[in-house]
């Protein structure tokens, strides 16, 4: 595996008259023999060899992104941390013809020179600059367009979004792979993989709820947000739409998908008319459409999930926690949009991990393996680096008993300095497409000082077992470091 260059104090060599740029520290990874569609991080559109070109001199530019051959690029060593990227498609090279602003991207023949010669530079969120070796300035999409068709060509190295790129992994010998985030700006995220697609919801802090859906895990980063759900109108029901979560359900009305949120009245600062809601599609497509279907309790609540055990389902969520901090509960459902009898409280913040930045249990969620019933919870406040998980398992029968559950007294997930991953949180579960493998989504900050709000980005990563049955998930990946894709993509 190679080791790519990044960012940092760059000097400008005199050589015949040719500005030549040095390479500085190290960061990122790519691998040889492996495809990687460009992902413009402004527009979301890939570097495209334009109108399927074989010839020299072809322009590159952008399009919407379809992975197919013309946007695959393979990463060719030129040593020192120099690389030159090559069409799958044509087999030529990325060149910049002349040292000038705004010169056309072009391909050629590979002649190995400093003109057809980049290195990566490191942007925020996994992003990199690509820094042509002849002029020293960095690709970028011209004029900050978004249209297909828009050419690529050279500016100083700005380190603006239309500078800044996705590399996503397609994997080489069979194997797909795909680098985090797979979604910018995207907290509190539901995914599902269901009939050939994954889809993905995350908070949209509006009065729409959107989701977004892909082939393959890495296509999420640059698949269009579709609004599947309007919420503006309804009395308490809008705005700040957040920490949504789909489950198919059969239930008195057959397989549906039951869309949980929670929305409130904009007010300034903490938002005290945070309610829990719930939508019903009208058949087994994710995407819908989907109609309202009842408001879930009365009373503040965040974070909605539903548990099943049994033939029993129940409905668990964060609440003020009867003087005990900010708790879990969980609650019989009578039907996916009816609760039944009174709420129970299912954890409090008792350890001193969960009140590190604050006194929280929140975000509880449903794993299940070999018989055994878990819940996934988030501690500790999202506004500090130490937000975390948690871990409790039913070790009784009923549910509504908090005595039946026994917690973990060590976090089962947090924050990695080594690897710049903090506040890693609010998670959900689901399975590779063959079924074979335990995947975590959750969505994390890229430095310690990042905060409670969009700038959170989604991750994913494979989890396995331990001896005892519980989850092992590991350390949090680095963004930009090629995972294999989940088996069966």
């Amino acid at each position: 595996m190679r080791r790519i260059l990044v960012t940092g104090v760059v000097t400008m060599l005199a050589a015949a008259g040719t500005a030549i740029a040095t390479p500085a520290a190290e960061a990122a990874t790519v691998q040889p023999n492996v495809s990687y569609v460009l992902v413009n991080r402004n527009s979301g559109k890939a570097l495209d060899v334009y109108n399927l070109a074989t010839t020299d001199g072809a322009a590159i530019n952008q399009y919407t992104r379809n992975d197919g051959a013309w946007q695959q690029w393979r990463f060719l060593d030129s040593g020192s941390g120099w690389y030159r990227l090559q069409s799958v498609h044509s087999g030529k090279v990325l060149d910049l013809p002349t040292t000038a602003d705004g010169v056309q991207l072009v391909q050629n023949a590979d002649r190995n020179d400093s003109r057809q010669q980049f290195r990566l530079a490191d942007s925020a969120g996994g992003q990199v600059r690509l820094i042509n070796r002849n002029s020293g300035k960095a690709l970028e999409v011209w004029e900050w367009s978004t249209a297909d068709g828009a050419k690529v060509s050279q500016y100083q190295d700005l380190d603006g979004a239309n500078q800044q790129w996705q590399l996503v992994a397609l994997g080489g010998g069979g194997t797909r792979t795909f680098t985090n985030p797979i979604k910018r700006n995207g907290p509190d995220p539901w995914l599902q993989y269901h009939n050939g697609y994954y889809y993905l919801a995350t908070t949209t802090w509006n009065s729409t709820i959107t989701m977004r859906r892909s082939t393959t895990l890495g296509g999420l980063a640059s698949a269009p947000d579709q609004v599947i759900f309007n919420l503006a109108g309804r009395a308490n029901g809008c705005c700040n739409m957040w920490a949504p979560e789909f489950h198919l359900i059969n239930g008195p009305n057959g397989n549906r998908w039951y869309f949980y949120y929670t929305a409130g009245r904009n007010v300034p600062d903490y938002n005290p008319t945070q309610r829990l809601h719930v939508l019903e599609s009208a058949g087994t497509d994710p995407m819908g459409p989907y109609t309202f279907k009842a408001d879930l309790g009365g009373d503040w609540s965040l974070d909605a999930s539903v548990l099943k055990v049994g033939s029993s389902l129940y409905l668990m969520a964060t609440y003020g926690g009867d003087g005990a901090g900010q708790s879990n509960s969980i609650q019989r459902l009578s039907n996916p949009w009816t609760l039944q009898g009174s709420r129970s409280r299912l954890s409090s913040p008792t350890l001193s991990w969960e009140r590190q930045s604050g006194a929280v249990n929140e975000g509880p969620e449903p794993l299940y393996h070999n018989g055994k019933v878990m819940v996934v919870y988030s501690a500790s406040a999202c506004w500090g680096p130490d937000y975390k998980l948690g871990l409790l398992t039913l070790t009784g029968t009923d549910p509504l008993n908090p005595a039946h559950w026994t917690k973990k007294s060590t976090p089962v997930f947090q924050r990695s300095d080594s690897n710049g991953v903090f506040a890693p949180g609010h998670n959900g579960f689901f399975k590779s497409p063959d079924g074979t493998e335990d995947w975590i989504v959750y969505h994390a900050n890229d430095s310690a000082s990042g905060g409670c709000d969009m700038n959170r980005s989604t991750r994913a990563q494979k989890f396995t077992w331990n001896a005892d049955g519980t989850p092992n998930f590991g350390t949090p990946a680095r963004l930009g470091t090629t995972l294999t894709a989940p088996s069966g993509e």
